[in-house]
């Protein structure tokens, strides 16, 4: 679905991304997993098309991707939820959800969107308790879930997901870690990036470990939990935890 290839990024002068390769089927959870500044949101907004590669190339059902704009992509079914949610504050909750599928509204009509609508506020109850409520009020979780939410409202094939887990108490983590599941489940394709290795091993079939622009590890995400240097560097000492993908 997805194919990366010999990609290279940089800010100016200064290069973030070097020579990398990955790929991402049909079905998956795929997880990045690395330390602050290894890369990662770099490595989105370059597949979603805010940063444009000086060097290789990326593939999207096919279609070569890298010199499109985002709303392009977007309409290709590739939908990014980013890193500190980005919400529409000064609108409600339901705005921000109905923004998330404008580019469908000729194609699909109102009655499927009310439909994708509907699954959304199954899938996060609080939404629909709060779907009248300015989306700068809610709390860092329920922003979360609108974000979320926002991203679906587009049907994307493919969603790359930014830490989703940052500054979320436990019980939330929880949430969306088993709400990105259920997504899988329900057939979307999902790549994850990660600070919170433990979690997103837990609930990915492939992982790539990402350290300083280049990916160093790659391989099912249960082997990962078991290598010695990933579990050094990412999932602290008490492994006990590190559970394989049911």
């Amino acid at each position: 679905m997805l194919k990366i290839q010999n990609i290279h990024t940089r800010y100016g002068s200064v290069p973030v991304l070097k020579n990398i390769s990955l790929h991402v089927d049909r079905g998956e959870i795929v997880c990045i997993i690395g330390a602050n500044g290894a890369g990662k949101t770099t490595l989105l907004s370059t597949i979603s098309g805010i940063i444009r590669p000086y060097q290789g190339s990326i593939s999207f059902m096919d279609t070569l991707i890298h010199r499109m704009s985002p709303d392009r992509i977007v309409k290709m079914g590739l939908s990014q939820v980013p890193e500190g949610r980005q919400i529409f504050s000064p609108l409600t909750v339901l705005e921000n959800l109905e923004i998330g599928a404008f580019h469908r509204r000729k194609r699909d009509g109102k009655k499927k969107i009310r439909q994708d609508l509907e699954q959304v506020f199954e899938l996060f109850p609080r939404l629909r308790e709060r779907s009248g409520q300015l989306a700068g009020t809610l709390s860092g979780g329920e922003q979360q879930m609108l974000a979320i939410g926002r991203a679906f409202m587009a049907r994307p094939s493919l969603l790359l997901l930014d830490e989703p887990s940052l500054g979320l108490a436990p019980k939330l983590v929880e949430t969306i870690m088993k709400t990105i599941t259920i997504l899988n489940r329900q057939g979307m394709t999902i790549m994850l990036v990660e600070q919170n290795a433990r979690k997103a091993l837990s609930i990915s079939h492939r992982g790539y470990v990402l350290e300083t622009g280049r990916i160093i590890l790659q391989g099912p995400a249960a082997d990962l939990s078991e290598d010695a240097e990933v579990r050094r560097a990412y999932l602290g000492r008490d492994y006990s935890s590190v559970t394989e993908r049911s």
